[in-house]
C-alpha cells in the first residue's frame, strides 16, 4: 500500500486532548462534525488547510493523555492517510489500528510541513520528494496490513466473519 500527501509537522507530546478538543467534547456522538475540528487547538488552520491524503507528523509520545478513541476516528475521519512519529502513546497505538489509520514509528526530524511524501507501507519507506531524502520504518506486519485495508479491525472481522489473519 502506497500513500501519497503532504506533511504536517507537529512537535512532541501531541495529546488526544489537541487532537480532540475536550472543549467540544458535546460533538463526540458526532464524529464526522469533531473532525472539522481536529488537531485545532495545536494549528487552527489544519483542519481547514489539510488536503485527503495528507499526512500528520509528530515527535515523540504523540497521543498521550487520555484514551479517547475519537481522537485517531476524527484523523481518519478528515481524511488523513497516516500519522507519522517518533513514538506513539500504546492505547492511541492500538485505537489507530483499530479503526484503520496507519501509524508509522520513524525518525520525522528530516521531515517539515509542506513536504511532499511517498510512504509505502510494506516496504517500509518514507520518501520525502521535497527533499530528496528516504526515511526507514519497520514495514508493518502482515495482520496490520490486512486489518488496515479492511478499514479497521471491526470491519476487517465483519469482513472474515472472526478474526482472521491468513
Amino acid at each position: 500500500m502506497i500513500l501519497k500527501g503532504k506533511a504536517w509537522k507537529f512537535g512532541d507530546d501531541v495529546s488526544t486532548d489537541l487532537i480532540a478538543p475536550g472543549r467540544l467534547f458535546h460533538l463526540r456522538s458526532n464524529l464526522p462534525e469533531l473532525a472539522k475540528h481536529v488537531l485545532e487547538d495545536a494549528d487552527p488552520e489544519f483542519a481547514k488547510r489539510m488536503q485527503k491524503g495528507d499526512f500528520v507528523v509528530g515527535g515523540s509520545n504523540f497521543g498521550c493523555g487520555s484514551s479517547r478513541e475519537h481522537a485517531p476516528t476524527i484523523i481518519k475521519l478528515a481524511g488523513v492517510s497516516a500519522v507519522l512519529a517518533k513514538s506513539f502513546a500504546r492505547i492511541f497505538y492500538r485505537n489507530a489500528i483499530n479503526v484503520g489509520l496507519p501509524v508509522l514509528i520513524c525518525d520525522t526530524d528530516r521531515i517539515n510541513t509542506g513536504d511532499e511524501l511517498e510512504v509505502d507501507l510494506e516496504k517500509g519507506t518514507v520518501v520525502n520528494q521535497t527533499r530528496g531524502d528516504t526515511l526507514h520504518f519497520a514495514p508493518l506486519p502482515d495482520v496490520m496490513i490486512k486489518i488496515l485495508n479492511d478499514g479497521g479491525l471491526l470491519a476487517h472481522i465483519e469482513k472474515h466473519g472472526e478474526f482472521k489473519i491468513d
